[in-house]
This record gives structure tokens, sequence and C-alpha cells, in this order.
């Protein structure tokens, strides 16, 4: 059952990057684009016998054991010929911080924390040994922004043992300092930094003056086109 989910998860991370392909290149880049699948369908070929084995408990930790080298070094190659950038691979020791934003009155995500949360699982697929840290107080309706944005990444095959909710802060500074504290705890020393593009230079600094290596930052922006389609859904 795991390798199935795991095998589906590889499945439809590459299937949404071909539909990104030839629904958003030229036509110039249309004789490049057709050889394309052929390359693709023998990366998943190549990686079939890893995904055997024992059941893993999170199907993008699945992926990054088994095909990470293999799938998403032919997705790169695929990326680079198609002229798009996909976000860097950070490992156990780097953690990927999602700055929540505010719920409406009914504890529902607004538009804004929702594409925060697609260049998050963007991230979390491309970097699968990394905790995620969702950061987010301000209750409405009884959830608050952490809660929210946890159970939306769970929902989208983040597994919980990757998820760690901080929930007190109302602040980009408390974001920080409250997450800076978090990351001591579990042991993780650098952060990407994921939120929206026009708030990213003040949490930023926030974060530095927290005293958080601020490895790499993220934002709706700069995630591929097939962030919104792979995470379909509010």
């Amino acid at each position: 059952m795991a390798s199935r989910v795991r095998h589906d998860y590889v499945t439809s991370f590459l299937e949404v990057t071909m539909d990104w392909l030839f629904t958003h290149k030229t036509l110039r880049r249309g004789a490049v684009a057709l050889v394309l699948p052929a390359a693709l369908v023998g990366a998943l070929v190549t990686a079939a016998p890893a995904l055997a084995g024992p059941p893993a408990p999170d199907p993008l930790a699945g992926v990054g054991d088994g095909v990470t080298h293999g799938v998403l070094g032919t997705v790169r190659s695929v990326a680079d010929v198609a002229g798009f950038q996909l976000p860097d691979t950070y490992g156990p020791e780097t953690a990927i911080v999602v700055l929540g934003y505010g719920l409406q009155p009914d504890g529902t995500m607004r538009a804004e924390l929702s594409n925060r949360l697609h260049a998050a699982l963007v991230q979390a697929f491309m970097s699968p040994a990394s905790p995620v840290i969702v950061t987010g107080g301000n209750p409405r309706n009884g959830r608050t922004e952490a809660q929210v944005m946890a159970d939306w990444l769970h929902v989208r095959g983040v597994a919980r043992h990757r998820l760690h909710t901080e929930s007190e802060a109302g602040s980009t500074v408390q974001n920080a300092k409250f997450s800076a504290a978090l990351m001591a705890a579990l042991g993780v020393h650098k952060a990407v930094l994921i939120t929206s593009a026009d708030h990213m230079r003040r949490a930023l600094e926030n974060f530095l003056d927290a005293g958080v290596p601020v490895i790499a930052t993220m934002t709706p922006d700069t995630a591929p086109l097939w962030a919104q389609p792979y995470g379909a859904g509010s």
C-alpha cells in the first residue's frame, strides 16, 4: 500500500510537470518537449525497484528515500531544458518555516495563506527530510493559523511527524522568536523561510534578529507554476 501511494505521488508530480511544460512553453520549444515524456517514463521505470520495501509513514519521505536522486534529477534536467527553476533541496538540519496569515472569522484560510501553502508544499516535496514549521496564532472560530496550515499540508501528503505547529505568535517578530525556540528544541539550525513577497524583507530581518540563519527564501511568486494544480484546493 505504501509503495503504491509513493508511486502515485511521483506519478502525479511528473504528470503536473509535463502539464506545465506542454501548456506554458512556446511552440519554438515544442521539438524539445516531444522527447521529455520518454525521459520521465524512463526515470519511473528505473526508480520502481526502490519503491518496494517496508512501509513508510510519509509518502514524501518515501519518495525522498527511494527516488529523489533518480526522478528529481531527471525532472531537474527537464526543467532546465524547459527554462524554469525548481527550488533547491535541503536536509534534516534545515527547517521549512511557513509564516501564517490572518484567517477568516469562520476559521478558514484567506487566499494569501493558501498561496503561501502551495509554495510550502513544493518545498516540502523537494526537501522530504526537512521538518516543516508552521507559525501563527490569532485564533478564529477556535482554530489558529498554524493548526489550519498543518491540516492543509497533512491532507496533501506531508506526514504529521514532519509538521510542527507554533500557535502562539501574533506578529512577525513573534513568528521569528517562537520559531527560533522551536528550531532549537528540534535541533535544527537553519531555515528556508516561506511567506509572501511583499512580507519577505521584514520577515527576513526579524528571523535574522532572532538568531535564525535563513539560507533560502521562497514565495508564491517564485514557486513553479505547477504548484497550484499540484496542491489544488484552498
